[in-house]
Order: C-alpha cells, then sequence, then structure tokens
C-alpha cells in the first residue's frame, strides 16, 4: 500500500494529539493526588478544583493557610475563655489570697519576697498548662510537633519567610511597647504588689543587695513570664486556634484576652490591653510566636538589667 506525504503527515498529527491526551489526563491525576498537600502547585487553565472552565489560572504563590496551619485544632470560644480562666485565676488568687496568707505580719520586704516566689509558681503552672494541652491534643511533646503546634517558626508571608521579617515584626512594636510605658495609662497601684514601686523603693534596694538567691528566682520568674508562660499561651498556645471562633479579629481578642488576664495587677489592665495588641497582631500577622515573645522580652531584660545593677550595688 502505498503512503502519500499527506497520509504520513495525518498520521504523525494522530499519534501526537494522543500522547498530549495522555500527558494531560496524567497531569490531572498528579493534582488530584498532590494539589492538597501543595499550596504553590501550578494548575492547567480551566483545572484548578473550584475555578470555572472559562477561567485561566496564573497564579503560583498561595496566601492561604498551608496544610499545617489548617491542622492545628480551632478551640470554640467557650474553650479560649476556659484556657483564659486557667491562666488568670490562679495568678490573682497566688497574688491576693495565697502570697498574704504565707508572708503573714512579716515586714513588707517579707512579703515582696513571698510575691515574687508565688507569682514565678503560677506562671510555672502556666507553662505545665500548655505542656498539657498540646500533649492532649498531639500526643507528644517532640520538637516538629512543638515547632507548628505552637507557631514556634520563623515569621513568614506568602513570599517570604525570616530574614528582614525579624526585623519589621519585632523593632516597630517594641518600640511602641517602650513608648506605651510614658502614656499615663495604669491605674493608682498597690505599693506592696507593685515590682516597679519595689525596685524604686529603699526597701527594695536593701532587699535586693546582694541577695543572688532573689536574683535567680527574679531571672526564672522572667523566663517563664515572657518566653514559657504568658507568651507561648496566648501567642503560642491560644493565638492559632482562635481564627474559627473570633475570624480576623482574632489577635485582637487574643490582646484584649491579654491585657483582662493580669487580675494579679488590675491597675495596669488597660496598659496591658494596648500591649497585648502590640505582641499579637505581629505574631498574627506573619505566624510566629517568636515575635511576641521578642517583643516582651525585651522588657525582661531592660529590668533584669536594673534588677543586677542593685544586686551588685
Amino acid at each position: 500500500m502505498l503512503i502519500t506525504p499527506t497520509q504520513n503527515m495525518s498520521a504523525r498529527v494522530g499519534r501526537f494529539e494522543n500522547r498530549a491526551i495522555g500527558c494531560t489526563r496524567l497531569w490531572r491525576v498528579l493534582n488530584e493526588i498532590v494539589a492538597p498537600n501543595l499550596p504553590r502547585i501550578c494548575y492547567l487553565p480551566g483545572h484548578r478544583p473550584g475555578v470555572g472552565p472559562d477561567m485561566t489560572v496564573t497564579s503560583s504563590v498561595s496566601t492561604a493557610p498551608t496544610s499545617t496551619e489548617l491542622s492545628i485544632k480551632q478551640y470554640s470560644r467557650r474553650k479560649v475563655l476556659a484556657v483564659w480562666v486557667a491562666a488568670a485565676l490562679p495568678m490573682a488568687a497566688l497574688a491576693w489570697l495565697v502570697a498574704p496568707a504565707l508572708a503573714g505580719p512579716a515586714p513588707a520586704r517579707r512579703f515582696t519576697q513571698v510575691l515574687i516566689v508565688a507569682l514565678c509558681a503560677g506562671l510555672v503552672w502556666q507553662f505545665l498548662l500548655v505542656v498539657i494541652l498540646v500533649t492532649w491534643e498531639r500526643s507528644g511533646l517532640r520538637w516538629p510537633i512543638l515547632h507548628d503546634a505552637l507557631w514556634l517558626r520563623p515569621p513568614s508571608t506568602a513570599s517570604r519567610r525570616g530574614g528582614l521579617l525579624w526585623l519589621w515584626g519585632v523593632l516597630p512594636f517594641a518600640a511602641g511597647f517602650f513608648a506605651l510605658q510614658l502614656l499615663p495609662l495604669h491605674l493608682p497601684a498597690v505599693a506592696n504588689h507593685d515590682f516597679g514601686a519595689f525596685l524604686g523603693s529603699a526597701a527594695g534596694r536593701a532587699t535586693l543587695h546582694g541577695n543572688w538567691g532573689l536574683f535567680a528566682i527574679i531571672v526564672a520568674m522572667f523566663v517563664f513570664n515572657t518566653v514559657l508562660g504568658e507568651e507561648l499561651l496566648f501567642r503560642g498556645l491560644l493565638l492559632p486556634r482562635m481564627q474559627n471562633a473570633f475570624g480576623q479579629q482574632d489577635w485582637i481578642v487574643n490582646g484584649l484576652l491579654f491585657g483582662a488576664y493580669h487580675l494579679h495587677q488590675p491597675w495596669s489592665i488597660p496598659a496591658n490591653m494596648v500591649v497585648g495588641l502590640l505582641l499579637a497582631y505581629p505574631s498574627r500577622r506573619f505566624r510566629s510566636a517568636w515575635l511576641g515573645i521578642l517583643i516582651h522580652s525585651t522588657q525582661s531584660v531592660y529590668l533584669l538589667a536594673l534588677v543586677l545593677i542593685l544586686v551588685l550595688h
């Protein structure tokens, strides 16, 4: 049988079309299998799930939550409130009931030392509360689990991770944090419950002079305050689990809850609500609890420097 050039060309075109159809089918299958786990996958025009056949998809970077974020179990409003109560009420009880009962009629210097130990115990309890809840949720405490479950990861956006985001996520908010101290937002304080007043008093200076044991307890209190206690609880545990309950306002609610949590020093609640917003926004914006920890820890470093000077003086 004689095959003309036209017939030969038609046969080649037919084979090419069959191969193209086969490749298209394979690509569709791969998209269906892999797409749920790759937020940056590129779909064929008209074949992205949820997109109509007449629409062309050209985007390559997704701004939607990653599969890791979606795997974090969300809390109901009731559970968020329950965790808040479990953190706030023990601190209030330790400050206003336990510490006075343990100190008795002792001098003010003795009461302040007992109060510091009591509040440190309350912050350690917050760390244990986070450990208990994460263990219950994830059945383990390996670093990869904590890294994702508590947002202990570098700051990131849809197109960038780490790098300059550390600066943009810390410096402006740390500056706002310190500027806030200059505003008259605090209510009148109870002198023997105010750590700042204690540091500025003659009794405080006398108590701290050469007192390395008390200094070690204060260091532990600050570590659990801004790293392992308050920040790990509010920005590491609660904030990633509040989106379903509060939507885009989750960081606002988180900041206000943080302020209201300070029942152990209620005169600072208005200022700490603003502080909570300064800590919650960058943590939510860049999906990293480290930002809240770093911003809050600037206060701890400053106060520890003052305490060390008083111990050495």
